[in-house]
């Protein structure tokens, strides 16, 4: 993956980083990726990743897989969503923002609950979480399954305490046990407006913020970790310092800047 492509797809399965920092650039996305410590006792990776970015129609779509037992079901979702991709992109070039992440819901809700998929999620060994988040325009928008972590960094936001949009959900799953089984499927979303100025999006996977020492435990860890650094830069010094503290479990990380010349959202007597 470059600077000058615009899709990016991944699963642990096909290539594990045990052992190994790598960390690539897609247009203005940086994507990194470590699989654990060996002398930890890793000798897997089950994560998955999959980024697709079009600047001059202004919008991102990112997605983020934590599974275990096995990367079945990460490689199962992957699957999935790009044999939707043409809908997908469809519903992300809308050029009615307004609905544009209602479709996108009632896409992916139409997507996991599609009688071919649940039956090639009965046939995996294990199950995954999963976190889709889409900026358009000045919004940030995410579907969430499970425990996956989502960020938006901005100094408004820091000076209240706000850095996490989505909460970590336990025992919800896609794959081998399945949300979108039960008779209410259990999922997140939600929908941000972007501060005015430089915002930053960041999605991982938890091995960050469960690293021993806990040297990313908090949000305002990791938003300094990027402080005077490029996404590159910041997400290197990560996973370097995780690798150093002994990390067992695989690091996954999506970090991108978006500036919003918009004038956002204030109270009446500010």
């Amino acid at each position: 993956m470059n600077e000058t492509a615009r899709q990016f797809s991944w699963v642990g399965s096909r290539e594990h980083f045990v052992d190994a920092i790598d960390v690539q650039r897609l247009e203005h996305i940086a994507v990194g990726r470590y699989g654990g410590n060996s002398s930890a006792g890793q000798y897997k990776n089950e994560d998955g990743c999959l980024v697709w970015s079009d600047v001059r129609k202004d919008w991102e779509f990112a997605v983020l897989l934590d599974a275990h037992n096995t990367a079945e079901s990460a490689e199962q979702v992957i699957e999935l969503i790009e044999r939707n991709e043409s809908r997908i992109r469809t519903r992300l070039e809308s050029p009615a923002t307004q609905s544009t992440f209602k479709l996108l819901e009632e896409e992916m809700l139409r997507m996991f609950q599609s009688e071919d998929f649940l039956a090639a999620c009965r046939n995996v060994t294990g199950e995954t979480a999963c976190l889709i988040a889409v900026r358009k325009e000045n919004y940030l928008w995410w579907f969430s399954v499970g425990d996956c972590m989502l960020y938006l960094f901005h100094p408004e936001l820091a000076a209240l305490g706000q850095f996490q949009l989505n909460q970590r959900q336990f025992f919800e799953w896609v794959g081998q046990v399945n949300t979108f089984e039960r008779n209410v499927p259990c999922y997140s979303t939600g929908v941000r407006e972007l501060r005015t100025g430089e915002n930053h999006i960041l999605l991982t996977t938890d091995g960050l913020t469960e690293c021993p020492n806990d040297p990313y435990s908090t949000p305002m860890d990791i938003a300094d970790a990027f402080r005077g650094l490029t996404d590159e830069e910041g997400i290197q010094t990560m996973l370097k310092k995780i690798q150093a503290n002994g990390v067992r479990d695989s690091t996954t990380i999506v970090s991108y800047k978006v500036t919003n010349p918009l004038e956002a959202t204030r109270p009446s007597n500010a």
